[in-house]
C-alpha cells in the first residue's frame, strides 16, 4: 500500500511534496469524487480507513495487517458513521481526522530522519501555508465577498476570469497612473484566501475560475476542465460534485 523506506521522503522539502501529494488525494476523495468516496464506505464492511498517497490519489480500504504498521494508520471505521450522520457532517468529520492523520505522517518522517528543531518548524510553517483539508470541504475559510467577486459570463455562468478587483481602478484617461505591479499585489492580498474547492490551492490573479452555482464554491478552470470560452455557454453550472449527487435513503 506504501513505498518502501527507501524511497521515504528524507528532508524537508521531500517531506512537504509528500505532504501535498497527499493531501490533494484526500481533497479529491471529499470534493471532486465524493460520489465515489461515498459509494466505498459502505457501513455493512469491516473499518475501513481512508488513505492519501504522494501520487495524488485516494483509496479506501482495510488498515494493513502489519503491527506496528510501516506509516501511522488513518482513522478506522469512517464508514461505519456514513448513514448516521448528514453527508456535510460525515465528510468534515473524515476532513479533520484526514488532516490530523496528513500531520502525524509528516512529522513520523521528520522524527525518523532526524530533523532538529530548525527543520520541524520549517516544515510546519510550510504545512501551516496551506489551508485545512476541513476548511476546504467545509468551506471554513471562504471569504464572505464571493457576490462582489462574481464575474457573470454571457449565458449567465458566474466566471472569473482573473477575480479582478471592483470597481476597476481609474484609468490613465482619468488622470492616475496605473501600477500594475502594485495593483495585483493588492488583489493577491484582497482574495488570497478564496480557495479552490478541487485542489485547495489559493487564488492566482492570473487563472481562470468558475463558481458553481448550486454550492457556490470556486474551482479553478484547469481542475474542474472548463475553458473560458466553455463557460460563456454555460447557463448554470454545476461543480462534479453537485452533478453526481443524487437523493440517498
Amino acid at each position: 500500500m506504501e513505498v518502501g523506506a527507501h524511497n521515504s521522503p528524507r528532508t524537508v522539502e521531500e517531506v512537504f511534496r509528500d505532504f501535498k501529494g497527499r493531501r490533494i488525494g484526500l481533497i479529491k476523495a471529499l470534493t471532486t469524487d465524493v460520489e465515489e468516496f461515498f459509494q466505498r464506505c459502505d457501513p455493512e464492511k469491516e473499518n475501513l480507513c481512508l488513505y492519501g498517497f504522494p501520487t495524488e490519489q485516494w483509496e479506501v480500504n482495510l488498515p494493513a495487517e502489519e503491527v506496528p504498521p510501516e506509516l501511522p494508520e488513518p482513522a478506522l471505521g469512517i464508514n461505519f458513521a456514513r448513514d448516521g450522520m448528514q453527508e456535510k457532517d460525515w465528510l468534515a468529520l473524515v476532513a479533520v481526522h484526514s488532516d490530523a492523520w496528513l500531520l502525524s505522517v509528516a512529522f513520523y518522517f521528520g522524527a525518523r530522519f532526524g530533523f532538529d528543531k530548525a527543520d520541524r518548524k520549517r516544515l510546519f510553517n510550510m504545512i501551516n501555508d496551506l489551508p485545512t483539508i476541513f476548511e476546504v470541504v467545509t468551506g471554513a475559510s471562504k471569504t464572505q465577498f464571493k457576490d462582489k467577486l462574481s464575474v457573470t459570463a454571457p449565458g449567465g455562468t458566474k466566471a472569473k476570469p482573473k477575480m479582478e478587483k471592483l470597481p476597476k481602478p481609474p484609468t490613465k484617461d482619468e488622470g492616475e497612473a496605473l501600477d500594475e505591479e502594485e495593483d495585483e499585489e493588492e488583489d493577491e492580498e484582497e482574495h488570497g484566501d478564496t480557495l479552490c474547492g478541487a485542489c485547495g490551492e489559493n487564488y492566482a490573479h492570473d487563472e481562470f475560475w468558475i463558481c458553481c452555482d448550486i454550492c457556490e464554491r470556486w474551482f479553478h478552470g484547469k481542475c474542474v476542465k472548463i475553458t473560458p470560452a466553455r463557460a460563456e455557454h454555460i447557463k448554470q453550472y454545476k461543480c462534479p460534485s453537485c452533478s453526481n449527487k443524487r437523493a440517498r435513503p
